[in-house]
């Protein structure tokens, strides 16, 4: 009985169940046993406060969500995270809500993955911004690298093209640029941790050689998989978006949603899974996995070295 009166809860605010049991009984027993009573009431009312005051630290510690487009990229970000919960959004979205502490701070961290597509990603962006209201998103994963970028390296995103916009002209394609900006601040704080190498203890693993690196810069999203440094649209980014150092599918929908939330500081990370050709061979080989391990490590140094108010 006394078990089923704790899992009941409280019949009023902060009044459990079994205290107001145990008031209703003390009314009709002897001196000896309100005494007994009422020292369980004492303890059972200091252990609510502690229970009070932990839930309160808990519900008001800083909150950052981290979105990922596929399993090996869920996995990478899933394994900084401690504590973890499921939670289900009312429209049916699973997610995982986990703790990440750092540099004296604890982060809840809410993490989804929500499949590719710039049009998926911007409803699931959304959708996760309206569960959890983080102060902080980041979008972590794998890019094919265009230029100046090796296997394993990581490129935090300055600004992400659309490169799908333009007008078509009879057989010609007319790009019309539409580039969406990451968070002033997380840009600055992505460049002031690829200057630096403490991101590389985030790996896990033993150092690999060469040892990978980060870079700020542009970053190139539209809905096809580019397999060949032959293909139109290669040629197509390598001539009009000619600073783009990786391309892949999702970020730009990211930002577009994040857009209508400008209390929200958002950060695009993919680490460089393939260059372009070859990519099958290399995917197969686990570059992905490696990629995701590198991009999450960077992801985690950037989160553990904000502050709560950025």
């Amino acid at each position: 009985m006394i078990e089923e009166l704790v899992d009941f809860g409280s019949i009023a605010p902060e009044q459990p169940a079994l205290c107001a049991l145990l008031e209703v009984i003390r009314e009709d027993v002897g001196v000896d046993k309100k005494a007994k009573i009422d020292k369980l009431l004492q303890q059972l009312s200091e252990e609510l406060t502690e229970t009070t005051v932990a839930s309160k630290q808990i519900q008001n510690l800083p909150c950052a969500v981290i979105l990922t487009a596929i399993p090996i990229e869920y996995k990478a970000v899933r394994a900084h995270l401690t504590n973890l919960e499921e939670k289900i959004h009312d429209e049916g979205t699973i997610y995982e809500l986990g703790n990440f502490s750092s540099n004296n701070q604890l982060w809840k961290v809410g993490i989804a993955e929500i499949g590719a597509g710039n049009a998926e990603a911007a409803v699931e962006t959304k959708r996760a911004i309206d569960y959890f209201k983080p102060s902080i998103l980041l979008f972590v994963g794998v890019a094919g690298g265009i230029k100046d970028v090796a296997l394993g390296d990581v490129v935090a995103a300055t600004k992400v093209y659309g490169y799908e916009s333009g007008k078509v002209v009879e057989e010609s394609f007319l790009p019309r640029p539409n580039a969406s900006m990451v968070s002033y601040s997380l840009e600055q704080r992505a460049k002031a941790e690829a200057r630096k190498e403490n991101w590389l203890q985030r790996i896990g693993e033993s150092m690999p050689t060469p040892k990978p690196r980060a870079f700020t810069g542009a970053i190139a999203a539209g809905e096809k998989v580019i397999a060949s440094t032959d293909s139109d649209i290669f040629k197509l980014l390598s001539s009009n978006y000619s600073d783009t150092l990786a391309v892949e599918m999702e970020s730009h929908g990211v930002l577009k949603a994040v857009r209508a939330n400008p209390e929200i500081n958002a950060l695009i990370i993919r680490g460089i899974s393939d260059l372009i050709d070859g990519k099958t061979q290399g995917d197969a080989a686990g570059s992905q996995e490696k990629a995701a391990r590198h991009a999450s490590a960077f992801a985690f140094e950037v989160l553990a070295k904000l502050n709560v108010s950025t």
